[in-house]
């Protein structure tokens, strides 16, 4: 059943890269941005992330790690309006700040030296991460191999009859690195890969199956 699997994923992302492309992608200028970006996106489209994270880069404080947590909760929640639910963010995003200040002093690099399955658990335990967010944080800001697995990866999975539609996220994100050989490529432009797919065929509302990448691998249409 793991090398069914394994081989299954391994042709999915081929199709996907084969016709996309790579993604080039890695959502934010520096690892602080990527952190700030991982909790504002958090129930909100990234275009109104953008904005707030515009309204922090021209507030000169977005460079600074230190220079965020100098500001108010109040001044904060101002500057990431733009996101919504900005007060409950703001709330969030010191939490990271100051787990991040105690951790490492904002040098991403130490982080990265540390072991995942140690660094992982005290992340979650920061109030306000949650699983999706903190292996954000990993992948993009610290650059560590843990898969990140979001809405789009359990739309399509399922739809594929993977896995079943409330599948925990913990189980989801093991369906890839149970099989996967730890790589922090190979997950950063996987899981691109999957975001664009999603966005462009495996729509909620109105998949385009027949052209989609991926529809080779679509057995009796959508679930």
């Amino acid at each position: 059943m793991r090398g069914k699997r394994e081989r299954l994923l391994r042709e999915m992302y081929a199709a996907m890269h084969d016709r996309l492309g790579p993604s080039g992608w890695w959502p934010g200028e520096t690892p602080l941005e990527v952190c700030v970006g991982a909790v504002l996106t958090q129930n909100t489209a990234w275009v109104n992330v953008k904005q707030a994270i515009q309204r922090l880069r021209d507030a000169q404080v977005l460079a600074s790690g230190h220079a965020l947590l100098a500001l108010s909760e109040a001044e904060l929640s101002e500057l990431i309006r733009p996101a919504g639910f900005f007060r409950l963010k703001a709330v969030r995003l010191r939490n990271l700040l100051r787990f991040l200040d105690d951790a490492c002093g904002f040098d991403f690099g130490v982080l990265a030296g540390q072991d995942l399955g140690d660094l992982r658990p005290r992340l979650l335990k920061v109030s306000g991460i949650g699983p999706e967010t903190a292996d954000s944080v990993l992948l993009y800001a610290v650059g560590l191999p843990t898969f990140v697995v979001d809405a789009y990866t359990r739309r399509i999975l399922h739809r594929h009859a993977m896995v079943p539609e409330d599948i925990p996220y913990h189980d989801l994100r093991d369906v890839f690195m149970d099989v996967l050989e730890p790589d922090v490529p190979l997950y950063n432009e996987y899981h691109a890969l999957i975001v664009r797919v999603a966005k462009d065929w495996c729509r909620a509302r109105t998949p385009r199956c027949a052209d989609c990448p991926l529809c080779p691998f679509l057995d009796g249409g959508v679930a």
